[in-house]
């Protein structure tokens, strides 16, 4: 018992020691504050009481102007931008190129109808074509052609006869065989006589137009080139329209130029041939197709 007594003797004893060095301590760290900032800290240690008083008495140390620790932001992710997909982007607005307007060919050959006179250069056309031979050259019909041959130096026609044309458009196929140079050959209309109207075809590849007046020539279209007037051997289909003085010279159904005649207002058809070197010429002629043509010419403005 006695030794129990004393050993709780001394336990008292040793905690009321502790207890009063607990109270000195806490009283040395109010009264002076510096001290606690520096050594204290480890005594407090050991109690709630004492690093309750820690705590306060660091926050104590602090200078009385400093501002408080204030929570650092948490930084946040700023989301980049995103680009806007344009799926059908605007397309540049074309220039608009100025295209030329372009006024229409005018009808060359207007108011063609019905076929009127047709010669295939049968048997039968030997009647009303002037047929002839001579030293100087000859005019025959065979094989459904009309055949001319002349001399060098000569000159042959042959007109159809017993038909007489005054507003028309004809056509008939020419091929030359035989020619060079200046040789020549053609059709002629509005015949009467020894007078008639002759467009003419160069085996140089020239075209032009004359009037023939009692044996007289008077050229009324000067030569020019084409393209559509074949040498030898070739072939050429010849087209005359003709309403009143007006006559229009077409080749291979194309255009070539304009007469305006007033001396002849009809007449018959022919063909011919010329040489005008030291060669013969021989042209064959077929398929004479006559239309009826129903054309007025629009009234010419009068200058005043």
């Amino acid at each position: 018992m006695r030794l129990f007594r004393q050993a709780s003797l001394r336990g008292v004893k040793r905690r009321s020691n502790l207890l009063a060095s607990e109270e000195i301590a806490s009283s040395a760290l109010v009264s002076t504050p510096a001290l606690v900032c520096g050594a204290s800290v480890r005594a407090s240690r050991y109690s709630a009481i004492g690093l309750l008083a820690t705590t306060l008495l660091l926050v104590a140390c602090l200078p009385l102007n400093s501002p408080l620790p204030t929570e650092t932001p948490i930084l946040t992710e700023t989301a980049l931008p995103t680009e806007t997909i344009v799926w059908f982007p605007p397309s540049a607005t074309p220039t608009q190129l100025a295209v030329p307007t372009y006024t229409a060919t005018p009808d060359m050959s207007p108011g063609i109808g019905d076929i009127t006179l047709r010669d295939d250069f049968s048997g039968a056309s030997a009647s009303v074509w002037d047929i002839a031979t001579s030293n100087h050259g000859s005019a025959a019909i065979s094989r459904n052609q009309l055949t001319l041959v002349v001399q060098p130096g000569y000159y042959l026609a042959s007109m159809r006869r017993k038909v007489t044309l005054s507003d028309f458009y004809a056509e008939i196929t020419a091929r030359p065989s035989l020619c060079r140079g200046e040789d020549s050959y053609g059709i002629l209309v509005r015949g009467v006589g020894s007078s008639f109207y002759r467009f003419v075809l160069t085996c140089s590849r020239q075209i032009r137009a004359e009037r023939i007046t009692g044996g007289t020539k008077l050229s009324i279209y000067e030569p020019v080139a084409s393209g559509d007037a074949p040498g030898a051997p070739g072939e050429v289909r010849i087209g005359i329209w003709a309403v009143g003085d007006d006559m229009r010279l077409f080749l291979n159904g194309r255009y070539q130029f304009s007469i305006i005649e007033k001396t002849f207002s009809s007449g018959a058809f022919g063909v011919f041939v010329r040489s005008t070197g030291d060669t013969p010429v021989t042209v064959t002629f077929s398929d004479l197709n006559v239309y009826d043509v129903n054309y007025i010419p629009p009234t010419k403005t009068p200058i005043p």
